[in-house]
């Protein structure tokens, strides 16, 4: 049985890894099925298939059938999708519970003391890092222009203009309350309604380009490495810098280009 790739890295979203998602997809396809078969025809190894099959069960995508031979029946998509939903829901709330309670406590002030203490005995030069996956780099960058104090530049691809409004609303909006500035250049053929509602709080130019990167107070970069057309999420790639001296180089560029 051919699996798609794709397919397979959508079943992410479920919270599946590779050998679960095939299992999964050879079961569907099947109905109900013994593990013997459910391992030939999704190539997984039947050393591993029975403890794959016993994670789908607890998670409850597949129900195990009462007899002998053991067989497994495939839960209806529809329904695996509304629990992995309410699951969701219930694990947000529980850490959302832990941590109301750590913000104000004394553990965030130790843990605050030990960043700072860590950072001073930081290297200039160890100050990078290389993310994978757009999740873990939108991460970052909210991050960096929460801690933006004088400007934010950033340079958007056309599909990246809905998702960086969508990311970074509240967190531009607050920065321009505290006085940075906000410059955004976005392709000619980018969505002209989200171009005007980020010009509530930003100044806005558009101009043809293939870079995608932001810059904040003329010290931190954050640089994606690929096509964003062309690459799936979880392979989206960027790299930071905080390197004032090399990230002044490129700020000068931008506002060379923002005056042109």
């Amino acid at each position: 049985m051919v699996i798609q790739k794709e397919l397979l890295m959508k079943l992410r979203d479920f919270n599946l890894n590779s050998y679960e998602g095939k299992l999964w997809i050879a079961l569907l396809s099947r109905g109900v099925s013994t593990a013997g078969e459910l391992s030939d025809i999704s190539n997984v190894p039947r050393s591993r298939t029975y403890d794959v099959l016993e994670s789908l069960e607890k998670k409850g995508f597949i129900i195990v059938k009462v007899g002998k031979p053991i067989k497994y029946l495939a839960v209806h998509p529809s329904e695996v999708l509304e629990r992995v939903k309410k699951k969701i829901v219930e694990e947000a709330e529980q850490k959302n519970k832990i941590l109301a309670t750590l913000k104000d406590s004394d553990v965030l002030e130790e843990l605050n003391k030990l960043h700072n203490k860590g950072v001073e005995m930081i290297d200039p030069t160890d100050r990078s890092g290389s993310f994978r996956g757009r999740e873990k780099v939108h991460d970052h960058l909210v991050s960096m222009v929460n801690n933006a104090k004088k400007n934010i530049f950033m340079v958007l691809s056309k599909d990246g203009v809905k998702r960086k409004y969508s990311l970074l609303q509240n967190n531009l909006t607050k920065a321009a309350r505290r006085g940075v500035s906000i410059k955004i250049v976005a392709p000619p053929d980018a969505d002209q309604t989200t171009l005007e509602n980020f010009s509530s709080f930003a100044k806005v130019k558009k101009a043809k380009n293939t870079a995608r990167f932001c810059i904040i107070d003329e010290k931190d970069l954050l640089l994606f490495l690929t096509d964003d057309q062309k690459t799936h999420p979880s392979y989206d790639s960027a790299i930071w810098v905080e390197a004032p001296n090399f990230v002044k180089y490129f700020s000068e560029l931008f506002e060379k280009e923002w005056r042109n």
